[in-house]
């Protein structure tokens, strides 16, 4: 079974930061699209960043500039670096990750469990 495990969710003050972590594990093949979504009080889920294997990482508008993605290929792990954070970014945030999880396997849509992000004024 193919689970992700995210971590680094918590309370900031605005302006603060944090760091999410999210390693994918168990049976993977190939793994090709590691990202972020949020869903915010209220609101439909986002996406929020993603990194696709040889192209450039996609942002959000209103996080371009402060929100970094980053993906270790060898430990299967995908990286937020929030910077500036503000209230607005307060949300669930869920790892994503497209696997297959063995070979001829068809690629599948995966989810981590979410980490709370607060982020106080």
């Amino acid at each position: 079974q193919v689970q992700l495990v995210e971590s680094g969710g918590g309370l900031v003050q605005a302006g603060g930061s944090l760091r999410l972590s999210c390693a994918a594990s168990g049976s993977i093949f190939s793994l090709n699209v590691m990202g972020w979504y949020r869903q915010a009080p209220g609101k439909q889920r986002e996406l929020v960043a993603t990194v696709i294997s040889g192209g450039s990482p996609n942002y959000k508008d209103s996080v371009k500039g402060r929100f970094t993605i980053s993906r270790d290929i060898a430990k299967n792990t995908v990286y937020l670096q929030m910077n500036s954070l503000k209230p607005e970014d307060t949300a669930v945030y869920y790892c994503n990750a497209v696997i297959s999880p063995t070979y001829n396997s068809p690629a599948k849509n995966y989810w981590g469990k979410g980490t709370l992000v607060t982020v106080s004024s």
